[in-house]
């Protein structure tokens, strides 16, 4: 990885695209510290938990709604409208069109994506806001003499959804002018800061006098290398099925007689499982926090259904293993592999080529599937019971949720790629100069 990074900055082009990201990177974390006028981000910490899904939202964004910044709601909406349009696509044929009409079909799944964003935005700037003036953190005097309160949870409303759009358009230039995804780096840098801002805060509790706080620190440390390793390990970890393609003679010239293999990853739908099970399971403590924090349906969901119970353990799991098969059903199928394979002369050895192909194929991609969802269930569950159970640190503990964890490491990784394909991309091109 360093090694990358120091070939990549010799490279002129490659280092003006590494800069271009950085710099969008870091307006991206002034806007989550720039404050929203009429909002009292210290009235709203000392009133409000971070449990459920605000707290994830909280520990993405990279303490931008903790601060009750200009970025408090930041890239989460464009997260779930592409979510929902990728779930869409399955059901809806013209979506089904739009991925296979090439670059302008991806700018329309592009525009009907920001336009989802917009409404997703719409709603969940209202209903941060009323959390907020729940919390009586909506200040009364923003306006001066004016005192109105609805006219100022509306100014918050709209720049909340203004910064959700920046954030949308912060994004999308790095992914054109820089290096990598820009929504997934936005992502990874307010995780790594909230990470950031809890090791600090340990650190200085150590400075302080408190002899645990430096075992905890240790402790965290050690416990999170071995994830990220496991992690790594798992995601780099793929099935080769070999295939022989047969010779061909087509006048003068030879085809074929190779051979190659398909690979088919262990872990192939990545970190979504989890967010969608979690989401899901949240979704009604969320809603309940927002318009009812003190209700009898939402004591009662937190006691029984919360983040800790052994039934959201079970749900979660469950949840994991259904979405699991679910995105690899999506993304693999084993019908129009064994097509292509038979279309162009190839076999696996052993195994007659049409149906009995495509039923191996099925068979493998199952097995791995089961595999990658136990293993998402375990990074999802186990790690945070060991985190709280041996160094019970609340802010250590919710510095890398399992989702984090996973989106850092796959960001890492992505990211690496990215760089040594734009290494060599130019190193070809200067060669053929």
């Amino acid at each position: 990885m360093f090694e990358t990074l120091k070939n990549a900055f010799k490279n002129k082009d490659v280092r003006k695209k590494i800069l271009i990201t950085l710099a969008l990177l870091f307006i991206y974390r002034l806007g989550c510290w720039v404050p929203i006028p009429g909002i009292d981000a210290v009235t709203y910490q000392s009133n409000s938990g971070a449990d459920g899904l605000l707290g994830l939202l909280n520990g993405i964004t990279g303490s931008a709604l903790q601060n009750g910044a200009l970025f408090a709601i930041g890239i989460t909406p464009y997260i779930n409208a592409s979510i929902i349009l990728q779930l869409l696509t399955v059901a809806i044929p013209r979506l089904q069109e739009y991925q296979k009409q090439g670059d302008e079909g991806k700018r329309k799944i592009t525009q009907i994506t920001r336009y989802i964003t917009l409404i997703l935005a719409l709603a969940q700037a209202v209903g941060v806001t009323i959390s907020f003036q729940r919390a009586g953190a909506i200040s009364s005097t923003v306006f001066g003499p004016m005192n109105q309160e609805w006219l100022i949870c509306m100014f918050v409303a709209v720049l909340m959804i203004m910064g959700s759009m920046l954030t949308m358009w912060l994004g999308e230039r790095i992914t054109d002018y820089g290096i990598g995804n820009g929504i997934s780096l936005l992502i990874f840098v307010g995780i790594i800061s909230s990470a950031g801002q809890a090791i600090v805060g340990s650190i200085q509790s150590a400075v302080g006098g408190d002899e645990m706080a430096i075992w905890q620190l240790l402790g965290f440390v050690i416990m999170v290398v071995a994830v990220f390793m496991l992690i790594v390990f798992v995601d780099n970890s793929e099935r080769r099925v070999p295939v022989q393609y047969a010779k061909q003679i087509k006048g003068r010239k030879q085809y074929g007689g190779q051979s190659t293999f398909i690979p088919i990853k262990l872990n192939a739908s990545g970190v979504m499982p989890i967010i969608f099970a979690t989401a899901l399971i949240t979704f009604p403590q969320m809603i309940a926090q927002l318009v009812a924090p003190t209700s009898s349906f939402y004591i009662w969901w937190s006691t029984w259904l919360g983040a800790g119970s052994w039934i959201y353990a079970i749900l979660v799991a469950l949840l994991i293993l259904f979405f699991s098969y679910f995105y690899a059903s999506i993304e693999f199928n084993p019908e129009d592999i064994s097509r292509n394979i038979q279309q162009y002369g190839g076999f696996i050895n052993g195994i007659r080529p049409g149906k009995p192909t495509t039923e191996y194929l099925s068979r493998i991609s199952k097995r791995l599937t089961l595999f990658g969802a136990i293993f998402l269930a375990f990074i999802a569950l186990v790690p945070s019971v060991i985190f709280a159970a041996v160094l019970g640190s609340d802010s250590l503990v919710n510095a890398f949720s399992a989702t984090g964890m996973l989106i850092v490491v796959s960001v890492a990784l992505e990211f690496e790629k990215q760089l040594q394909s734009q290494l060599m991309m130019k190193q070809y091109k200067g060669f053929l100069k």
